[in-house]
């Protein structure tokens, strides 16, 4: 599988703080960031399959909301954690 748990724990801890603190929002999306680059790339090899693009746009809307959610809460982590993970509004 492409996402271990090792993997996982290094997200949460780089971006939540703790390998445990996994409801933290930049861990979250930083998590829904590297899913939503691994199932591009399938669909980039594989662009019949529409389950993975249902996944996709799902994943996406997810992100986006936690996005929005956190640009509320805190603008200028907000604005570090986008250039961080480059993502682009």
């Amino acid at each position: 599988m492409y996402l271990t748990t090792e993997k996982k724990q290094e997200f949460f801890k780089k971006y939540g703080g703790d390998a445990k603190n996994t409801g933290s929002t930049e861990a979250q999306i930083a998590l829904f960031t590297y899913r939503i680059g691994h199932l591009t790339g399938h669909l980039k090899k594989n662009q019949k399959d529409f389950n993975t693009q249902k996944a996709l746009l799902d994943l996406v809307g997810k992100r986006r909301n936690l996005l929005n959610y956190y640009m509320k809460k805190d603008i200028v982590k907000y604005r570090e954690l986008i250039k961080e993970l480059g993502i682009r509004k």
